[in-house]
């Protein structure tokens, strides 16, 4: 038996957290160098992550649940006033700010589903949709974007602060699973549990997908 405490944020948590900080800057670099096929791919590997994370928020291991760190509004006016922490992992302004990037992310991805360049590539639902639901969602997807970018600029300068100012150990935790001081209260659930939850999830994209109409034959 291994006296190590159990871990504070399991595999399938940190394997989705790294994905998403591959595919964001990579999702930058596809769409300004034109490469649209990457970016398509990197947009359903963005839809196939994010959801199946909020489902994990739901189903998975005890510190990845919603429930163990998303509180409400006088718990988070607490923790301004200088109190502390109930959850182990996410404060109560990190615990949403996860959320709200979730959300952002799930909405920048779907949204790019239905873009196109008007030349050479068009998104999957492009021929499903109308010109009203097309321009919106192009404008849901330029405004996402910027959005996303103001958002995990905060994160990224809120983490720095807690590992170079506050001497917390975040980066360590969220590439080991646990760190000096921060560790989980309780085991995580089995990982073929997360495993099931991606295949379900990329199955049900896939075939939403296949519903999708055939774009029209190009004409020259």
């Amino acid at each position: 038996m291994s006296d190590e405490p159990p871990v504070l944020w399991d595999l399938p948590t940190r394997i989705g957290h790294w994905l998403i900080v591959v595919c964001i800057p990579l999702s930058w670099w596809s769409a300004e160098n034109e490469n649209y096929d990457l970016h398509q791919w990197l947009g359903y590997t963005v839809i196939v992550v994010v959801v199946s994370r909020i489902l994990w928020g739901i189903v998975g291991s005890p510190h990845s649940r919603f429930s163990d760190f998303l509180v409400g509004p006088g718990r988070i006016i607490d923790y301004l006033k200088g109190g502390r922490a109930v959850s182990a992992g996410h404060n109560p302004l990190g615990g949403w700010s996860v959320v709200l990037l979730l959300l952002l992310l799930l909405l920048q991805a779907i949204s790019g589903l239905f873009n196109s360049d008007d030349v050479f590539f068009n998104g999957p639902l492009y021929p499903a949709a109308s010109v009203a639901v097309r321009d919106a969602m192009g404008e849901v997807h330029e405004v996402a974007f910027w959005l996303l970018i103001a958002l995990i600029s905060l994160h990224i300068i809120a983490v720095l602060y807690h590992q170079c100012r506050l001497r917390e150990p975040l980066l360590q935790a969220m590439l080991r699973g646990r760190a000096a001081g921060r560790s989980g209260r309780a085991s995580p659930v089995p990982g073929w549990r997360a495993l099931l939850v991606v295949v379900v999830v990329a199955a049900l994209l896939w075939a939403l997908l296949q519903l999708a109409p055939a774009p029209p034959p190009v004409m020259w």
